[in-house]
């Protein structure tokens, strides 16, 4: 809204408040008197009704009474008469003790008669209204009764209707209540009355749309007739019709004056709001004529100024901008086309530096022996002795500034002031970090946590643990780092972060894809590029390559008996084993199922003999314990049987190699289990496209070979030598197992 639509609304609601006020009170209390009037006018109404049907029923009464009194039915006839002569009952009726009726004067109202004495109408129209009286013998045994009636018609309500200064209904209390029976309102209003009597219970007085107000009256004891009393409202005519002229014709005048009013006002900032629209749409240099000293004049010399220094703002600003973007162009180039941690930190670091004109900066990254480590540093040669280098740079967790961020997650920034106390609050940086006269230093942690997503890693306070520190030491032309340096920190920390985790996430993902989840030994993939690998190296150096095919025997039965569960577990408890027998330079795999193949690197037959023969009795000497589940721990025994072949004795190609170790796999389960075969020799020379020298060879007598040239070969295995470690740990393509 505008200036002068503002005003505007403001003059009409200082002036067309009080006047709908007024209205509004006007309207109210007019309806409230003429609502209070009206009630109270029904309110006496309803008290004659009473008296006048209490007086009739009191009358009813006593002229059963005297027909009463009399002795013999002659008597009682004659009373009969005589009341009904005099108008006091329009009827008598006697009965006897059964109900017969003995006595009724002539022109009797139909029945039903109401009853003065019940507490509510009978069902359907009331025809009469009548008291009724025991008749007793002088001894004063019942001898029956005598009823007293008085006809109820339109004369009676209209009899009540005039007693009363009301209009005056009465309703049928029959299977259709509500049904009008006798009333003295115009046929125009009966049905807003009805309406409005429905509504009306417990004496509540209710208003109809055409302004009337209505009050029923439901039957009681001495007044048995269910009626609705009326009379129309005492407002003026026409009341709501001025009331609202009035507001309207005042509401067109407030408009007019206002309108007027703020146009006057508003004149002198028509041609500033245009230099502002100007500047809005980027045109600083639009400029404002100072033509007075009053507030609009001060307003327009301030507005020239506020021009002048926002475009000197904006000349820099852009500059920065265009800065800042070729910083985070090269930054996002980094992050999307190589994983090497150090050179994306490296590329963080210089941005950050550049974008908040620091001196220097370091990255430190989080150890496992709760050390902050730096990765990448700039700027802090000249504050090292010769020779520094970043890893130098170590920050125990808690200590000193890069410390305290890393702790509690929250950064931090001020001037050093090596004279102060440490009080908790460092004031300096400690041993380790590099003097400076002013710092800032952000935290940042992995999305999901550095642990992986973990959430057991978050601190009390539910945060994620910092994986590492950003820290900017001294900045160019101020004294210390200000807010917006922080804000533009914490967005090169989170690209920082995210290197971080992308980096940790694809290492996992390289490891996954080439271990296998259960036993933590090679898969299947990695087996036939590490096969191709190693045949390749045999070929170039003259070297032996051995390959032993491993299968648990009976493994069936231990699935079949204590589940699958405790089948993985001895899996698991078989590849440890294995691990624990070979070398570190050989690797282990497991191919599928129970099957596992070991590479076992310049080693010849024999040497692959006594390998088969420690892995074999590392097996069979200690049984596994698995759960049982109704047993309990049990101790499996486990035996496996061995498949030897040599590259090239046995074979020209990494898959004939292969194969050949599996043939001699298939004869190791033939003679029994529980041992190794080595596969036969070659029978005739397998010719390539490209020779190539096959290296040294053993003889071609089949038998495991011995001596220097097979210890040499062997590297270590021929002569027993067992070194821990070297099988490492992925998904891989599943192999159907033989069941062996």
């Amino acid at each position: 809204m505008t200036l002068r639509g503002r005003l505007t609304a403001a003059f009409l609601a200082v002036v067309l408040g009080p006047v709908l006020l007024g209205a509004v009170f006007v309207g109210t209390t007019l309806a409230a008197v003429d609502r209070s009037r009206s009630t109270e006018r029904l309110g006496l109404a309803a008290s004659a009704v009473r008296t006048s049907v209490d007086a009739l029923c009191q009358q009813l009464r006593a002229a059963a009474d005297a027909v009463a009194l009399r002795t013999d039915a002659a008597a009682r006839a004659a009373a009969a008469g005589q009341v009904v002569s005099r108008g006091l009952a329009a009827a008598v009726l006697v009965t006897d003790v059964t109900g017969v009726t003995t006595y009724a004067t002539p022109g009797a109202p139909p029945t039903p008669w109401q009853d003065c004495s019940a507490g509510r109408s009978a069902d359907g129209p009331v025809r009469a209204l009548s008291a009724r009286v025991d008749l007793r013998d002088p001894a004063g045994a019942a001898l029956g009764t005598v009823v007293a009636a008085q006809v109820v018609d339109p004369a009676f309500v209209a009899r009540l209707a005039a007693a009363t200064g009301v209009a005056v209904t009465l309703l049928d209390a029959g299977p259709a209540p509500g049904r009008v029976t006798h009333t003295t309102e115009s046929r125009q209003v009966r049905e807003a009355v009805l309406a409005a009597a429905g509504t009306a219970d417990g004496g509540r007085v209710t208003e109809t749309p055409d302004g009337r107000y209505v009050r029923r009256l439901d039957p009681t004891s001495g007044q048995p007739l269910p009626l609705v009393l009326s009379v129309p409202g005492e407002r003026p005519p026409g009341l709501p019709a001025v009331l609202l002229g009035a507001v309207l014709l005042a509401a067109v005048l407030a408009v007019l004056a206002a309108w007027r009013l703020a146009r006057v006002t508003t004149r002198p900032l028509v041609e500033l709001a245009a230099a502002v629209d100007r500047v809005a749409r980027g045109d600083l240099t639009a400029r404002v004529p100072v033509r007075s000293r009053d507030e609009i004049g001060r307003l327009a010399g301030a507005f020239n100024r506020m021009t002048r220094e926002t475009a000197s703002y904006v000349t820099a600003l852009t500059s920065s901008r265009d800065q800042l973007r070729g910083h985070l162009a090269v930054l996002g180039d980094t992050l999307a086309s190589t994983h090497d941690l150090q050179r994306i930190l490296r590329v963080i670091l210089h941005s950050a530096i550049a974008a908040t004109g620091a001196r220097a900066g370091a990255v430190l990254l989080l150890d496992p022996t709760g050390m902050l480590v730096g990765q990448c540093a700039e700027g802090l040669d000249g504050r090292w002795p010769a020779g520094w280098a970043p890893d130098a740079l170590r920050v125990p967790v808690g200590a000193g500034v890069v410390g305290a961020v890393a702790a509690t997650g929250e950064p931090r920034r001020g001037r050093v002031d090596p004279g102060a106390p440490s009080d908790g609050e460092p004031t300096a940086p400690p041993d380790g970090e590099p003097p400076c006269e002013s710092y800032i230093a952000v935290p940042f942690t992995a999305p999901g946590g550095a642990a992986g997503g973990d959430p057991a890693g978050r601190d009390p306070a539910g945060r994620d643990p910092a994986v590492g520190v950003l820290a900017l030491y001294d900045r160019l032309g101020a004294d210390e780092f200000d807010d917006d340096d922080l804000v533009t920190l914490r967005t090169f920390a989170g690209h920082a972060a995210v290197a971080v985790e992308n980096v940790r996430v694809h290492e996992e993902a390289q490891r996954l894809s080439l271990t296998d989840p259960l036993t933590g030994l090679w898969n299947y993939r990695y087996l036939r590029e590490s096969l191709r690998r190693e045949v390749e190296r045999a070929n170039r150096f003259g070297r032996m390559l051995s390959i032993l095919a491993l299968d648990l025997d009976r493994f069936k039965n231990v699935n079949d008996t204590y589940g699958h569960t405790a089948g993985d577990a001895v899996l698991a408890e078989f590849a440890r084993r294995v691990r624990g027998e070979i070398r570190e330079v050989d690797l282990a795999f497991r191919q599928g199922g129970e099957e596992f193949v070991v590479l076992l690197p310049e080693t010849d037959a024999r040497g692959a003999a006594i390998v088969a023969e420690r892995l074999g009795a590392a097996v069979r000497d200690t049984p596994i314990t698995v759960d049982g589940h109704a047993e309990g721990l049990v101790a499996v025994p486990v035996t496996v049987s061995i498949g030897i072949a040599v590259y090239p004795d046995h074979a020209s190609s990494g898959q004939e190699v292969l194969d050949a170790a599996d043939e001699a796999l298939y004869a190791a389960k033939a003679a029994g289990r529980d041992g190794y075969r080595v596969t036969g020799e070659r029978t005739a020379p397998v010719v390539e496209e490209i020779a190539v020298p096959a290296g040294v060879a053993g003889p071609d007598d089949g038998l495991p070979r011995g001596g220097p040239a097979a210890e040499r070969s062997s590297g270590g295995h021929a002569a027993g030598v067992t070194q821990p470690g070297g099988a490492s740990s992925g998904p891989h393509p599943p192999r159907q197992s033989r069941g062996r």
